[in-house]
């Protein structure tokens, strides 16, 4: 007779798998001001800076203007607001949106957008 031949298992922890943790606002902008760059767009983008205990932006006009406007010379301009996968646009950015959207090229990006972003920044207007 055979013996029932048994598999010996070392005695292995589990592995955790572990999700990245989420992009943050910040990085999520780098990557899209990369993009742009490398497809030829102009970025501009206003910086906040700290005044006291404060993040402030330097502005004339109203507030929420959308973080990037990207220009090209032959594939047009887009207004995009960044935002993470589970950031909310507050009230004035929404303003922003319904008065430049029937106007002109506006986009809300997020990073589960990557590809979307990269087939508009490759591609003509």
């Amino acid at each position: 007779m055979h013996k029932a031949t048994q598999t010996r298992r070392t005695n292995l922890s589990p592995r955790l798998y572990r999700m990245p943790p989420p992009m943050s606002e910040k990085d999520w902008q780098a990557q899209v001001v990369q993009l742009a760059g490398t497809f030829g767009w102009m970025v501009q983008h206003s910086r906040p800076a700290q005044v006291g205990d404060r993040w402030m932006t330097a502005i004339t006009g109203n507030v929420g203007f959308p973080d990037l406007v990207l220009a090209h010379r032959t594939k047009g301009v887009i207004f995009a607001e960044l935002k993470t996968e589970t950031g909310r646009m507050a009230t004035a950015q929404t303003d922003w949106r319904d008065t430049l959207a029937s106007h002109v090229e506006w986009h809300l990006w997020r990073p589960s957008d990557l590809d979307a972003v990269m087939r508009r920044l490759s591609r003509a207007a």
